[in-house]
């Protein structure tokens, strides 16, 4: 199964990375990114090919090309609200998802639908108020784009997983490849992560175990799993929650 991979240099795609080389139904891994991947060059798996890629607003015929007969996408692309301006946020979390939703839909046929889950995040919403924070806001402003998307192609099978506190604290593997936080996300995770993976342990993701789930949805499991109350539906377009991904991933009942 041929699967594509971005933001495989961040916390979740590293996780997504590490998963898929470690899954033998995975025969071909495309990664798209804007530099060399570390993860890559150390593991020297000939399955994998990293795709230099440049503007994620365009995907021209060189590049679908080099996807064709992938089956599936995690689109882990992302960055903190902190970093940047509002206006290169929401081009990150939103344009870019929806600019290769558009290009990928041409990788499904009859015979294979395409699989895109999009890493949203706990906090996002579909139904914004008057306070929601931007990046709840554009999470779920991408959301409904890709429900509508969904429902405009039966064969472009979207969905969005809402991860919480991402914690890769076990997961060895990934530890040399993934970045460095600002320092008061470090100096937060190394304060409340203790008392997180004691006392709420249903808000953690580990990184070994959402990388593999994540991988797993791309592959296009789970999908008779998606009534339940922790999925919202947007006509067809499942949102799991993060007690969703535990769930179903055996974390917890």
């Amino acid at each position: 199964m041929h699967l594509i991979l971005t933001g495989a240099t961040g916390l979740v795609g590293s996780g997504v990375l590490d998963a898929m080389l470690k899954m033998t139904d995975v025969t071909k891994i495309s990664i798209l990114s804007r530099r060399p991947v570390q993860m890559v060059e150390d593991a020297k798996d000939p399955r994998v090919n990293v795709i230099i890629h440049k503007d994620f607003e365009k995907y021209d015929s060189e590049v679908l090309s080099q996807l064709k007969s992938a089956t599936g996408c995690v689109w882990a692309l992302g960055i903190s609200q902190t970093q940047v301006s509002k206006e290169e946020y929401v081009k990150i979390t939103k344009d870019y998802a929806l600019a290769a939703s558009e290009a990928f839909q041409t990788l499904a046929s009859e015979e294979q639908p395409f699989n895109f889950v999009y890493v949203s995040g706990n906090g996002a919403t579909t139904q914004p108020g008057r306070f929601s924070a931007i990046f709840a806001r554009t999470k779920g402003e991408t959301e409904l784009a890709l429900a509508a998307m969904r429902k405009n192609n039966p064969l472009f099978h979207a969905s969005s997983v809402r991860p919480a506190f991402i914690d890769a604290v076990t997961h060895d593997a990934i530890k040399p490849y993934i970045p460095t936080q600002p320092l008061p996300i470090r100096a937060t995770v190394k304060l409340l992560g203790p008392a997180i993976r004691l006392g709420l342990p249903s808000f953690v993701s580990p990184t070994q175990d959402l990388g593999r789930f994540l991988t797993e949805m791309a592959m296009g499991k789970y999908k008779n799993q998606f009534k339940a109350n922790d999925i919202e539906t947007v006509g067809e377009f499942p949102i799991l929650e993060n007690s969703a991904f535990r769930r179903l991933s055996g974390l917890q009942q």
